[in-house]
């Protein structure tokens, strides 16, 4: 794909070439994200950062990518804060808000509403979720996550086996995730969920398409088995109608240390979108991993940075300037980051 300019809405957009590029130009940035190098490639730079739904994560990682290019960062983080509650147009408000702006990331909780602000920008739009559709550079950091993680055991992410645990009917990151993996060969999904919350039929179909092996268990401890990776997410109360409804599968999988020595394999990296829900009644990754090795969830929240940093220079165009208008850090130290 052409980056330059480009709408980051769907992971469909990707070949794996494209997924390649954006992680070489992320493995740059990791200097500037550790603060060691400064660059101002994008001195001047407005970036329209546009939350309709909460987010902490999401929000603040992409604004924190945007300012160590160098770029400023203008938030909106509540639809009660904004036109829209006084019913103004997703199209008049993306004419708007596109004129304040040098690329825009939005998050809404309607499926399909990303694209359609897209279609009346004036600028370059990123997807940050739009409802349990899609989210297109968690997918991306999730997936150079995963390279990472199995590259420092000389394992690959053709052929690798992956579970993926839990709200998969709603969850937007295990949906995006799947659909950026069809791009790779012979990867066997184990999907464990209960059979309420499974994985939209519709993936399903398309990774079988692709060639996957794909495994649907309601049995977690029985998935867990002979994977490189284990990806957990929360259950999604707020795509329920109510809490009590959510409240029926809220902490039927979980994940601790015990269960993890008993099934998983030494190696199997643990992941997890977040945030993950640390309320007794749910707790599906336990605070006893918190020091485990091989969990990667901070590692991924780290990566986030790195990823969305390499999506703003290849939309901007500014990947290849980025070290003409960097200068070193004098007060870096490496155990900062350690």
């Amino acid at each position: 794909m052409d980056f330059c300019g480009a709408h980051i809405i769907s992971v469909k957009q990707f070949e794996r070439v494209d997924i390649d590029r954006v992680f070489q130009v992320a493995d740059g940035m990791e200097p500037y994200a550790h603060r060691k190098r400064i660059t101002k490639v994008l001195d001047g730079a407005i970036l329209g950062n546009m939350f309709f739904e909460p987010s902490t994560r999401t929000r603040v990682s992409f604004g924190c990518a945007f300012n160590l290019l160098g770029g400023h960062v203008r938030e909106t983080t509540d639809v009660k804060t904004s036109s829209i509650s006084k019913g103004e147009s997703l199209y008049d408000t993306a004419r708007v808000i596109s004129g304040y702006s040098d690329v825009i990331v939005m998050r809404h909780p309607k499926v399909g509403s990303v694209s359609e602000f897209a279609k009346a920008s004036r600028v370059p739009v990123i997807n940050g979720g739009d409802g349990p559709n899609e989210h297109p550079s968690q997918a991306l950091l999730d997936l150079y996550t995963i390279k990472k993680e199995l590259g420092s055991n000389d394992r690959a992410i053709d052929g690798m086996h992956i579970a993926m645990v839990g709200d998969l009917k709603h969850g937007r990151t295990v949906h995006s995730l799947s659909q950026l993996l069809l791009v790779y060969d012979k990867i066997r999904f184990t999907l464990i969920s209960p059979k309420e919350l499974c994985m939209p039929a519709e993936i399903v179909a398309e990774l079988k398409a692709a060639g996957h092996e794909v495994i649907e268990t309601e049995d977690m401890e029985e998935g867990l088995t002979d994977n490189d990776t284990v990806y957990l997410t929360r259950i999604q109360e707020e795509r329920f109608t109510n809490r009590l409804e959510a409240d029926i599968y809220r902490g039927r999988y979980r994940m601790n240390r015990a269960i993890y020595t008993r099934n998983c394999a030494p190696n199997t990296v643990i992941m997890h979108p977040l945030p993950r829900d640390s309320r007794a009644a749910a707790n599906e990754l336990d605070n006893d991993l918190n020091q485990h090795p091989n969990l990667a969830i901070f590692r991924q929240t780290d990566n986030g940075v790195l990823v969305r940093m390499a999506l703003f220079a290849l939309i901007l165009d500014v990947a290849d300037r980025i070290d003409q208008s960097a200068t070193d850090v004098g007060w870096y130290t490496e155990s900062r980051f350690e």
